[in-house]
């Protein structure tokens, strides 16, 4: 599977948020999306996601052109994950899960037995099983992004949008949600997602888009893109990327230089 992101504008109405924009991710290859707030990383992922009519280029999978696909096409193909979620019901996780079958239901049928046993299955690969039964509304902040997670998978897709996955979570859960990430790509999925932490493209990225104003754009590897010139030129702000290494393990890291 190939997604290609082919000269996009995008925007509302007649005004244009991003353009020019052009990059491609594989199966099993993740692309994390940076830059600083307003320079239209969500505008991007709803153009992409057919929410909103794109004002100029196109976007392919495998070569087809998706906005000409019907929307339970788009559906079945790209899984969604928002950056918050509280549903206006008191719903248990295993019934939030299962709301991603509905791409593949008829306007009036119920789940069926398989649409149940693909939620529980996708539960079990993200390891929260044991939330099933428990009100969506009262578990953490980790537990629900991880619930999302799982409501995506249920829809099968082969590419999987984040909208700032670890938003709002702590250290911890952040870690196991990029954990996750990770195991989803070795099992094929494509995963574009945005963050504002440039330290997480060196724990989960194959490759790297960073969106900056005045619609500048580059993609590439970590390396090529990731660079102190870069971050100072998006952010604002002096960066330093160091590295550490121990017997097992190579890590980088970009830090704030505050003054």
């Amino acid at each position: 599977m190939r997604l290609e992101v082919c000269d996009a504008v995008c925007g509302y109405g007649t005004k244009k948020v991003v353009e020019n924009i052009s990059f491609t991710v594989q199966s099993g290859e993740i692309l994390c999306l940076l830059g600083p707030n307003g320079v239209g990383k969500t505008t991007l992922f709803k153009s992409i996601l057919g929410l909103i009519k794109m004002l100029g280029g196109v976007i392919k999978v495998d070569g087809e052109n998706v906005h000409a696909w019907p929307k339970k096409k788009l559906a079945q193909t790209f899984g969604y994950v928002p950056q918050a979620h509280t549903p206006p019901f008191p719903f248990t996780v295993r019934d939030v899960v299962i709301m991603g079958r509905t791409a593949y239901l008829g306007k009036f049928a119920s789940p069926s037995k398989v649409d149940e046993e693909i939620a529980e299955q996708a539960l079990d690969t993200l390891g929260i099983s044991h939330l099933a039964d428990r009100v969506y509304t009262e578990i953490s902040g980790g537990e629900r992004q991880l619930v999302l997670i799982a409501r995506a998978l249920t829809q099968q897709p082969q590419i999987l949008i984040m909208d700032e996955p670890t938003s709002n979570l702590d250290f911890g859960n952040q870690a196991r949600v990029l954990g996750q990430i990770n195991e989803l790509a070795k099992k094929g999925l494509a995963v574009i997602m945005t963050s504002h932490f440039p330290n997480h493209v060196f724990l989960c990225s194959t490759k790297v888009a960073l969106m900056q104003k005045n619609n500048k754009f580059s993609v590439g590897s970590v390396e090529e893109v990731v660079t102190e010139e870069n971050l100072k030129s998006a952010y604002g702000i002096d960066v330093k990327i160091t590295t550490a290494a121990d017997d097992c393990h190579t890590l980088r890291s970009c830090i704030p230089i505050i003054n």
